[in-house]
């Protein structure tokens, strides 16, 4: 809804763009778009490791110049505030509603936090507004089946039809698309449809800087699980005032400000992680003296498709992908070492891929 914290929220966000830029410069943005890094401490290790591999005898450690280092990224996209009555177009609701058709996420900004100085603008309290928007995703889900359903009238397959009619019977109960179970043949046919409701969801509590403790924080999403409807692990915890004066602090300082509030980690850096988490998503990484690189994939794809998100080239020549745990790498001391003790594996195309796998891919020519 409107004046909950969302431009707040993606203003911290775009500091952190910003400072990714300069580590990745192919990146267009547009101004309503945020391409954020997702946390990592593994690449700098990776860094250290890979340089102090190719120092020189006689150097010293402190003579290390680490390579450049490319996070893997989510895109997070600010849509602004709906109302009541947005699937009817109230507020602008209908173009605002295509812009979530687009998306494979949603992250659903709640207003937890109390400030007379903002006004609610139709805002009550966070399960009342949270149910408005869910309410406006379901009404306008069920005005694109019921056309779809009108067009099909007595065509269409039988699991077309069966699809439709059991998410047709299941919005009209007021139950969004997620909620629901369907058969690997009646996915198929709702992935068509780019219905709102089936999209995965993460609940954003934006609270108050005093509610902003890792006690009450564990409260708040226990309370709010229930209140909701939703899992504890879908719920993501943030101050948007905290995450603005965190955005104008430096890496060192915004972890001193952090540690006085007894918390590990931003709520903005707990957004991107569980963004990335939600979405099925795992990283792979390379590491040479050129550069240290998270690279992002499906979970479960296998060693050429992965391949493939270096360069498509590379899944048409693929011949066998050089693997070693993350750990293993970092404890061994790099690609050399690792290879003396046997450490690495060779694996062939269909390997399935894991998170946090080093990886050097043998390619013909």
């Amino acid at each position: 809804m409107p004046n909950v914290g969302k431009s707040t929220l993606f203003n911290a966000l775009l500091k952190k763009q910003q400072a990714l830029v300069a580590n990745y410069p192919f990146a267009t943005i547009e101004p309503n778009i945020g391409i954020v890094p997702v946390p990592d401490t593994r690449l700098q290790r990776l860094a250290e490791v890979v340089s102090a591999e190719g120092l020189k005898p006689g150097l010293l450690a402190e003579n290390l110049k680490l390579p450049p280092i490319v996070p893997a990224t989510v895109k997070f996209v600010d849509i602004a505030g709906l109302v009541k009555g947005a699937n009817e177009g109230a507020g602008l609701g209908n173009k605002f509603l295509s812009h979530i058709r687009e998306v494979s996420l949603i992250a659903h900004v709640v207003r937890v936090f109390e400030d007379s100085d903002i006004v609610r603008e139709g805002s009550t309290d966070p399960v009342v507004d949270y149910g408005v928007i869910e309410t406006e995703m379901i009404l306008s889900d069920l005005s694109s089946i019921s056309n779809i359903k009108n067009k099909l009238g007595r065509g269409g397959t039988e699991i077309e039809r069966q699809t439709i009619d059991k998410i047709y019977a299941n919005l009209d109960k007021g139950i969004p698309i997620r909620n629901l179970q369907f058969s690997p043949e009646e996915q198929a046919v709702l992935n068509q449809f780019f219905l709102l409701s089936a999209k995965k969801e993460v609940v954003v509590l934006n609270v108050s800087e005093g509610e902003y403790v890792e006690q009450k924080m564990l409260e708040l999403r226990k309370l709010y699980s229930s209140r909701l409807s939703v899992s504890p692990e879908s719920i993501v915890i943030v101050c948007a005032k905290i995450e603005q004066e965190l955005a104008e602090l430096n890496e060192m300082e915004s972890k001193e400000y952090l540690n006085g509030l007894g918390v590990k980690q931003s709520g903005l850096e707990q957004l991107v992680e569980k963004a990335y988490q939600t979405l099925g998503l795992i990283s792979f990484l390379t590491a040479g003296e050129k550069e240290v690189r998270a690279w992002t994939i499906r979970k479960g794809s296998t060693a050429v498709e992965a391949a493939g998100e270096i360069h498509t080239d590379f899944m048409k020549k693929f011949i066998k992908a050089e693997v070693i745990s993350f750990d293993d790498f970092a404890v061994i001391g790099g690609w050399k070492k690792a290879r003396e003790h046997g450490a690495t594996r060779l694996e062939g195309r269909d390997y399935v891929m894991k998170d946090g796998d080093v990886v050097e891919f043998k390619i013909g020519s």
